[in-house]
């Protein structure tokens, strides 16, 4: 199984939705907490499913369940917090979801995590993939640049 990531943030919608289409993904998966924000014009969830549906033929799907609440995300962007105790608040976050359980493998497979951040590095959807490549069987994660 596969998981792809991708953010949006310093891409053009070209470099972005070619990025996509090269890789294979099947589905995006948007894990922002907010997805109807005007950060990119073509991230917004309306806008985002219909390029994404015309341009990749991919469909869009978007889990709140994968994101992390507006406390935890306050606290580390907002009040310039720790990174550190960001992803273990996160992570605990996961396990009491129990995303493993919740969302099923079959989800995901060929799917793409979306979130703004430019590089998976200090992202949440890296902390997904990661938490969900220790809970499931043989899971590969490529992050999209």
């Amino acid at each position: 199984m596969r998981i792809f990531t991708i953010g949006f943030t310093k891409k053009s919608a070209e470099q972005f939705f070619t990025s996509l289409q090269r890789s294979g993904a099947r589905t995006l998966v948007d894990v922002r907490l907010n997805n109807v924000s005007q950060l990119a014009g073509f991230s917004k969830k309306d806008d985002l499913r219909y390029f994404l549906k015309t341009i990749c033929n991919m469909g869009y799907k978007h889990i709140p369940e994968l994101a992390p609440t507006s406390d935890i995300l306050d606290a580390y962007k907002k009040k310039r917090g720790d990174w550190l105790l960001y992803e273990r608040q996160f992570l605990d976050l996961m396990a009491k979801r129990q995303v493993e359980k919740t969302i099923g493998p079959q989800l995901l497979d060929e799917a793409c995590l979306l979130c703004s951040e430019e590089t998976p590095d200090r992202c949440h959807r890296r902390l997904v993939a990661e938490y969900l490549q220790q809970k499931w069987d043989d899971v590969e994660i490529v992050h999209i640049k």
